[in-house]
């Protein structure tokens, strides 16, 4: 019989249970506050009770943990500069999604070497977050496995549905038992239909496979999650134009659904080029000028130097602060791009009617 099981694979490696690495770094009530105030900031600002925008903003992928805590400390000494007009999130991105193969992120592989020592990269993710949470920094991330949010998902603010995702009723049903709000991106071939049909589905309960705390299988019963919203990053065209928002605009009047929309100034919208990311934020800055009312947030890919690297055989050549996957705006730029908008929003989000 036993030609019968697990034919390809390999090996089973016992992973620590949720509440065994959670015991290993525990919330601090200071972090478990600030995770706490951000969520309900974005849920504010969600409801229109809070003027401001949110701007998720940080390193594409996060592979060099110094690195993340000097971005940080950064940040968060810009955030609280800007925060009367932008409420500032890090975007710490632990997974990543391949259309064909490549590195997977910090915690399958927190080695970048392919030994995907993945008991290893939980700890140095929670561990990340958790020293973000402390300094008073809300974070961000992209669920992509369904087990991994039982690991982290105490310290994170806001969480992304990617993209090649959004689509899957795995991360649907997902995001409809997540703490957080979470924003569905459009397809990777522009479409919105994806994402408004995400919207309705992770709004509604759901009961599916997954673990408790302790590592048992269990069936997660969810209540829906009402904070979902759409995270527009083109697709085979940039859609972050007024027509553009628009359109998203009406089909989500259509449904019924709240107008709230995020606008991704990397990806397709800027035609994966960091150059481009300024002249995006720009134009959805000046569309807010001119009487824009759906656009609550936007995201920044941005690191400490500019550009992307490829992951060399001797890891010790990695340039410090440079992004090994999508290519990032430098944090010269990063600092400018904010205080450009800030400058121009300044006394105009406080006029802004609610949708």
């Amino acid at each position: 019989m036993q030609n019968l099981y697990n034919v390809n694979v390999a090996a089973l490696e016992v992973l620590p249970t949720p509440e065994e690495i959670k015991q290993r770094l525990p919330l601090s009530e200071a972090a478990a506050d600030t995770v706490f105030q951000a969520r309900e900031t974005i849920k504010r600002i969600l409801d229109r009770q809070d003027p401001r925008l949110f701007v998720v903003v940080g390193p594409c992928s996060i592979h060099d943990v110094a690195a993340a805590r000097d971005y940080a400390q950064r940040l968060k000494a810009l955030a609280d500069e800007v925060k009367d007009t932008l409420f500032v999130i890090m975007r710490v991105y632990f997974e990543k999604p391949r259309t064909t193969v490549g590195w997977k992120g910090l915690i399958n592989d927190p080695r970048m070497d392919d030994t995907f020592q993945i008991d290893e990269g939980l700890q140095i993710a929670r561990g990340l977050l958790l020293d973000l949470a402390e300094m008073g920094l809300p974070a961000g991330i992209e669920a992509l496995d369904p087990i991994i949010p039982q690991y982290i998902s105490d310290l994170v603010a806001w969480t992304a549905i990617g993209a090649r995702t959004t689509e899957s009723q795995t991360h649907r049903e997902i995001a409809s038992g997540l703490s957080t709000p979470v924003g569905f991106k459009n397809g990777t071939n522009g479409s919105l239909e994806v994402a408004i049909n995400a919207l309705q589905s992770a709004a509604r309960p759901h009961s599916f496979l997954g673990i408790n705390p302790q590592g048992q299988s269990a069936t997660i019963r969810t209540l829906g999650n009402r904070y979902g919203h759409v995270v527009l990053r083109g697709g085979d065209r940039p859609n972050y134009d007024s027509v553009s928002i628009a359109l998203c605009e009406k089909a989500l009047r259509e449904k019924k659904l709240p107008v709230n929309i995020v606008v991704d100034c990397s990806h397709a919208n800027a035609f994966k080029d960091p150059a481009m990311q300024p002249l995006v934020m720009r134009d959805c800055t000046h569309q807010i000028m001119e009487g824009n009312q759906s656009i609550v947030g936007l995201m920044i890919e941005s690191n400490l130097e500019w550009g992307s690297q490829s992951i060399p055989a001797d890891r010790s050549q990695l340039k410090y602060g440079v992004s090994v996957t999508d290519a990032c705006v430098d944090w010269a730029t990063t600092e400018k791009m904010m205080r450009e908008t800030v400058a121009k929003l300044q006394g105009v989000l406080s006029r802004r009617s609610a949708v």
